[in-house]
């Protein structure tokens, strides 16, 4: 069995490339069918929000990513709770505190619930 810290560097390291990459529609394909996604807008929930949120950030964004905590809730469920440091092309980095809910799914662990705190 994986360890939790696996299974989040696993999903999110997928999550950062198509961060990085600007590509929302895969960042999308990273999230369950029914994902609560809070950003720093409005919550939304599905991929189809997630794709439109990312498609409205500016070209040029970045995520770095570092896992603080994590928690194995059950088998096919893990906790993490990160720091991430989104850059900009043309203003400062924005660092957020970023609690994430991994889900199995067949064989791919997938991100169930996404939300974003300034704290």
């Amino acid at each position: 069995m994986s360890t939790e810290t696996d299974i989040l560097t696993g999903v999110l390291d997928e999550w950062k490339s198509a961060v990085d990459a600007h590509d929302p529609k895969r960042v999308a394909t990273y999230f369950t069918e029914d994902a609560i996604f809070q950003g720093l807008h409005p919550y939304s929930v599905g991929p189809d929000s997630v794709a439109e949120y990312y498609d409205s950030q500016p070209i040029g964004m970045t995520a770095d990513y570092e896992i603080v905590q994590t928690r194995r809730l059950a088998d096919d469920l893990v906790l993490g709770y990160l720091s991430v440091e989104f850059g900009f092309t043309d203003r400062p980095a924005l660092t957020v505190n970023l609690s994430v809910i991994a889900r199995r799914v067949g064989e791919t662990w997938l991100i169930g619930h996404y939300q974003v705190s300034r704290l």
